[in-house]
């Protein structure tokens, strides 16, 4: 559910506030975004709505519980979240200092998690499940 969490503040956000999300995410002090300028309302606007039809897909495997929903829904998410992380690794001069770590920690973090549930979510061979 924390990653539902995540892609429904990152979806309803640019969603329905494209501007304020732009101006001020993560953070009013910390603006993450609008270090990538120019500011596009149809660009925030898709990517909020797109975030929260992951988020409808992280809940309904998480109410579900079903292995292979489960299993789509963390890779769908890894095929966003790698090349995401890799942009931003490869553009952080122009973020100051405290920025550059909180970008990378928090989007290392974001791959990690999905990685590691994935993994959770192997079949265990009958004979070992037997031990």
């Amino acid at each position: 559910m924390f990653l539902a969490l995540v892609q429904a503040v990152q979806g309803g956000w640019p969603l329905f506030a494209p501007q304020g999300f732009y101006d001020n995410f993560p953070l009013p002090s910390n603006p993450w975004v609008a270090y990538f300028p120019p500011f596009n309302e149809h660009l925030l606007r898709d990517f909020g709505a797109l975030n929260l039809a992951l988020c409808a897909v992280f809940v309904f495997a998480a109410v579900t519980m079903e292995r292979r929903l489960v299993q789509a829904a963390l890779a769908g998410y890894l095929v966003f979240a790698v090349p995401h992380l890799v942009f931003h690794l490869n553009h952080l001069s122009h973020m100051p200092f405290a920025d550059q770590v909180g970008n990378v920690v928090s989007l290392t973090a974001v791959v990690l998690i999905p990685l590691a549930l994935l993994l959770l979510t192997r079949k265990v061979p009958v004979a070992a499940a037997a031990l």
